[in-house]
Parts: C-alpha cells; structure tokens; sequence
C-alpha cells in the first residue's frame, strides 16, 4: 500500500489510542467495521474520503489533523521533521512533554 496510506492509517492509531478507543469502539462511533479499521491503520486499505470524514468525527478531531505534513518533499532523503513529527505524535501528553524537555536540554549542549 502507499506510504500515504501507511501514515495516515498510524495517524488514526494515534488519535484512538490517545483517546483510549478500542478499534471496535472506534468502529461503532464511525459506523465501519472494526475489521476496516484495522486494515486503515495498518496501511492495508485506502479509505474514501466518507469513511475518513466519519473517522476524525468520532476521534473529535479536524479532518486536516489526519493530512498535516503530507505530501510536502518527494526527495530520495529523509524528511527528518516530518519522521519527528510522526514518532512524538504517536507518544502520550507526558511523554511528549518529556521529550521535548529533553530536546531543549540537549540544545544547551550542541556543538554545531
């Protein structure tokens, strides 16, 4: 499947992870099967537009939340903010917290 598809299936994750859903629980809120659900997260399908829509309206959150820093550059190097916007928005409130207060220790220390 897309590398799209593989984002924003994670992105989906995320969001009902952090609202402590279940996929079956999403699933009901949204009106889709938990099975299709599942395959959304994992990369495996493509959803429609409708079935994206349903989603971000039982997670509460704006449709654009799911396609915030997609489709930016299409180089062969790796968008390091973006991977770093994935693997912190995948982390709870604290751990983010956490993180970040980490990074601005670090910063005190850099070199270059």
């Amino acid at each position: 499947m897309s590398d799209i598809a593989r984002v924003v299936g994670q992105r989906i994750r995320n969001y009902r992870t952090k609202k402590k859903l279940s996929q079956e629980r999403l699933a009901e809120l949204c009106g889709c099967h938990p099975t299709y659900i599942g395959q959304l997260e994992r990369g495996e399908k493509n959803a429609t537009i409708e079935s994206v829509e349903k989603i971000t309206n039982a997670l509460d959150i704006p449709l654009s939340k799911l396609f915030e820093k997609l489709g930016g550059q299409e180089d062969s190097g790796k968008d390091i903010p973006l991977a770093c916007y994935e693997f912190v928005s995948a982390k709870s409130e604290k751990e983010q917290e956490q993180l970040y207060k980490f990074l601005l220790e670090l910063d005190k220390y850099k070199t270059i």
